[in-house]
């Protein structure tokens, strides 16, 4: 499954302020589900399959990893034995879709042709992974387009990904490559909703394709998802171009920077600039039932991580539910 070394550190957050779950006595009982899919992006320290557990354990019924190092190049050797049993533990605890989310140093949009070679090798790792570990969606971020025109960078981004994808066969093995939409910065692609529903249409008939849409950067880029009205006015935007049904995660962050900053700030869930209301009608818009509620949400003190999911949870407007033992 490719050659890489063997794993070491894989978490963009520091392990030594996160508190493990796996090394807390296991539940008693399954946890508490609500109708929605929640989860949080979660670590893969000691092996990919070990995030699994972690997810159960902190109470979603969904979750995202990377599966190799966010911030190196160097691939993570996934052997067979790890996938297996990641899909043993995902069948096991109803745990449905994985997302996995691409390095950060990948840019698909580069003008500089070594990285951009880099970057293509990179993303073909990420699709072979995500295939190995039979993950539903890949979530990618556009990229930039220094140094060119910004139709230039999106059509440059669809040319990586098809060159990237040559000879796998990503719509047998189930797995959707999800845009993911940017906090706006100059030069970034993937900051207005326009931009997203552009590169899917560049992309429709090459690979299986949808969209990520996060909240914080919704709202940094620019758009009101804060008052009722403003969101209701955002969402019919998001919907005549993206549209609903290629929504097919949300990443749930709140936002430490105010609206139009431009500035990619995670907070915890009602902690920030967006709050807990816009949240609650996201989690219960029936339009997006289909899709799952995934926090990236930072740790700054132990146990972050689980209080971030449950507040989601708490969100939701049905009679929670278990997992049945």
């Amino acid at each position: 499954m490719g050659r890489g070394r063997p794993y070491t550190f894989l978490m963009a957050r520091s392990m030594a302020r996160e508190q493990d779950i796996l090394k807390l006595p296991a539940p008693k009982r399954p946890p508490r589900l609500t109708s929605r899919r929640i989860g949080i992006h979660t670590s893969i320290a000691g092996g990919v399959e070990n995030a699994a557990e972690r997810a159960y354990r902190l109470g979603c019924n969904t979750f995202q990893v990377f599966s190799s190092s966010p911030r190196q190049w160097q691939p993570y050797d996934l052997s067979r034995p790890q996938c297996d049993q990641m899909n043993r533990l995902r069948e096991k605890y109803g745990l449905r879709p994985l997302v996995i989310h691409t390095n950060y140093l990948i840019n698909l949009a580069s003008t500089t042709e070594q990285f951009l070679a880099k970057s293509v090798e990179a993303f073909r790792g990420e699709l072979e992974r995500a295939l190995s570990l039979c993950a539903e969606y890949l979530v990618l971020h556009p990229g930039s387009f220094r140094g060119a025109s910004r139709d230039e960078g999106l059509a440059r981004v669809a040319a990586s990904i098809a060159v990237a994808s040559r000879g796998l066969d990503v719509v047998k093995g189930g797995l959707t490559i999800l845009i993911e939409n940017t906090a706006g910065a100059e030069y970034s692609l993937g900051g207005s909703f326009e931009q997203v529903a552009d590169l899917l249409e560049l992309l429709r008939d090459m690979v299986p394709i949808a969209a990520c849409m996060d909240t914080c950067h919704v709202h940094v880029s620019g758009y009101d998802i804060v008052s009722p009205a403003g969101m209701k006015k955002t969402l019919d935007h998001l919907d005549s171009t993206v549209g609903f049904k290629n929504v097919r995660v949300w990443h749930c962050n709140d936002a430490k920077a105010a609206r139009g900053s431009k500035l990619d700030r995670h907070q915890h869930i009602g902690k920030g600039s967006i709050g807990l209301e816009p949240f609650q009608r996201l989690l219960n818009d029936p339009q997006f039932a289909h899709a799952a509620f995934i926090a990236e949400t930072p740790i700054d003190a132990p146990g972050d991580d689980k209080r971030n999911v449950e507040a989601l949870k708490a969100l939701v407007k049905d009679k929670p539910h278990t997992l049945p033992s």
